[in-house]
């Protein structure tokens, strides 16, 4: 696997800073968001260092399938109420243009009662 020494997700990842963990295997983490828009916000990353859905390649699609594979499985878990009347959003920010602001790949998973701070 590969990792950014200065990536603050890569870090996280290896358990050098520590988050309020979800979900975790040898490919995916996923962690409660420190600044929540909503009353459930937690993010799901590789543990590979990918910059942006921008660098991700038909190597990954196997990786991103599972991310959102599990993205409503933890939403329910974490408090997000069933579909169709309850649901979550899913946000891939991608690039400064797209509000990325850490540059490894991550997916925001946001839901529970409105109206939220953002969105």
């Amino acid at each position: 696997m590969q990792h950014d020494p200065n990536c603050l997700f890569c870090r996280i990842a290896r358990g050098q800073i520590p988050s309020r963990k979800v979900y975790e295997d040898d490919e995916i983490l996923a962690f409660h968001d420190i600044h929540p828009w909503a009353p459930v916000h937690f993010l799901l990353i590789p543990k590979d260092h990918v910059p942006s859905l921008a660098q991700v390649t038909d190597a990954h699609a196997p990786m991103l399938g599972r991310m959102l594979a599990l993205a409503p499985r933890l939403a329910l878990q974490e408090g997000c109420n069933p579909y169709p009347d309850g649901g979550h959003r899913v946000i891939i920010n991608t690039g400064r243009e797209g509000g990325q602001e850490v540059h490894h790949l991550h997916v925001h998973v946001i839901g529970g009662p409105r109206p939220w701070l953002k969105g």
